[in-house]
């Protein structure tokens, strides 16, 4: 079939990636409109399934699910899978069972395991009841570990034989079991008898190696093995640490029960970076589909806390109303102590956090990290006391009040640049997330530490 000539994409070197995808989103939209299948999965097909995702996230609410009713049982399971969780979970919802079911039977655990995730309970029963015995027992072992765990990241499917296999035995074992095999791997694993492993067998070497050696000869030692309870960061964590492209997972005897292999590790650092980032505002990620509503539920704690901190604050201030009537200058240049130690805070705190999730601080580095922060907090607050004192006494030509500014700002990014690592770091031990309470606890401290140290001074210096 062929499409209207207002309709054909134009030459992509003549456009902006705006522009593409402006007309991508226009080209889809119009196939849309014609209520006809076939002219929508041309337009999707047209694109890599990443891309095709894109497009069809940028559409209204209401085209998505015009689309999703359009393609139905033909809703490309390749393009589902790479868009985002409330994408996802939109069109799934619409998506007949009877489709559904054909996707769990074709995709990898976890995959399937995702899919299952966005369904309501009774649905998600309804279709796990109509699947094979052996699926449906898998899948309910993946759905029973926790959500972001290796256990749940896993892929089920893997390749692995006995050390006294050959080259040869294995590649003709992969090629007559080609159906039950992953669609991606990189390793052979090694096992003993009672299904542990033993080591791995990279694929190139596979390739490289006559047919009539051993497994056994050519493996190598793995560098980690994954307990099925571990925490995605952490299984991230020891990806980046040992470069690996997968590894094997193994349940609390010690067996090899599947695999975990980078693709997934890449979409986990995405999404912990994306957490950890919002965590440190105190917000959570609002997407094109959130409403008004939900978005407002999501900030309005965090907006309540930080009234009450607020208020600690100010019960500080008013217990220096006096001075601060007797001296009106006091009341014009608090915000800037405060102001600029709440940032030198937020500097060293998005510093410690980052290094908490990569793991860089422990042992002697922690003492490093502690003094280094120190000393650049002296520093700072060296620097800018004295710009802001000489700031203040061209403004106010008093130099007492010049040197109590002076001397409450230096305390005051002492006390940032040490508090932004020592909250994450006393978090962390007492087993919170440090990511996301770190900033109040911070911020808080930094206004009482600075408005008491600026108006208490005033107060001993400036009054009479």
């Amino acid at each position: 079939m062929e499409m209207d000539d207002e309709r054909e994409l134009p030459a992509a070197q003549e456009l902006s990636e705006d522009e593409i995808e402006a007309a991508r989103v226009a080209e889809l939209e119009a196939a849309i409109e014609t209520g006809r299948q076939a002219e929508v999965l041309e337009v999707l097909e047209q694109y890599h399934p990443a891309d095709a995702a894109d497009v069809i996230e940028v559409l209204p609410r209401s085209l998505i699910g015009a689309a999703t009713d359009i393609l139905a049982d033909s809703f490309p399971t390749e393009v589902l899978l790479e868009m985002r969780d409330e994408y996802r979970e939109l069109v799934v919802e619409r998506l007949p069972d009877a489709h559904l079911q054909e996707a769990l039977n074709t995709l990898d655990t976890d995959d399937a395991a995702m899919l299952l995730d966005d369904l309501e309970d009774e649905r998600q029963n309804d279709i796990l009841q109509k699947l094979e015995s052996s699926d449906r027992e898998e899948l309910e072992r993946a759905m029973s570990f926790d959500e972001e765990s290796a256990g749940r990241l896993m892929q089920r499917d893997f390749l692995a034989a006995p050390e006294f296999w050959n080259v040869g035995q294995t590649v003709d074992h992969a090629r007559g079991n080609a159906e039950e095999l992953p669609d991606v791997f990189f390793e052979i694993y090694v096992i003993d008898p009672t299904f542990r492993v033993l080591g791995c067998v990279p694929l190139h070497k596979i390739m490289r190696t006559p047919r009539n050696v051993p497994l056994g000869e050519i493996m190598e030692e793995n560098k980690v093995e994954i307990p099925e309870d571990m925490d995605q960061e952490e299984v991230a964590y020891l990806f980046q640490k040992y470069d690996l492209t997968s590894a094997p997972v193994v349940d609390e005897s010690g067996r090899l029960t599947g695999m975990v292999t980078i693709d997934d590790i890449v979409d986990v650092i995405q999404e912990e970076n994306r957490e950890d980032l919002l965590a440190l505002s105190n917000v959570s990620s609002a997407e094109a589909l959130d409403t008004v509503l939900s978005t407002f539920r999501s900030r309005a704690p965090w907006l309540a806390m930080n009234v009450l901190t607020a208020f600690v604050a100010s019960i500080v201030i008013s217990l220096f109303d006096k001075t601060i009537e007797t001296i009106v200058a006091l009341a014009v240049l608090m915000p800037v102590v405060v102001a600029l130690g709440g940032n030198a805070g937020s500097q060293t705190l998005a510093v410690s956090v980052r290094a908490l999730a990569e793991r860089e601080l422990s042992g002697n580095t922690t003492r490093r990290a502690i003094i280094r922060e120190a000393l650049t907090a002296l520093i700072n607050g060296v620097v800018f006391s004295a710009a802001v004192a000489a700031i203040a006494y061209f403004w106010f030509r008093d130099p007492v009040l010049s040197g109590v500014i002076a001397v409450a700002m230096l305390a005051t990014f002492l006390w940032a640049g040490l508090s932004g690592i020592i909250i994450p770091l006393t978090l962390k031990r007492l087993g919170a997330d440090p990511a996301v309470a770190s900033s109040v606890f911070l911020l808080t401290t930094v206004d009482i530490i600075g408005f008491l140290s600026f108006l208490g001074l005033a107060t001993v210096f400036l009054l009479p």
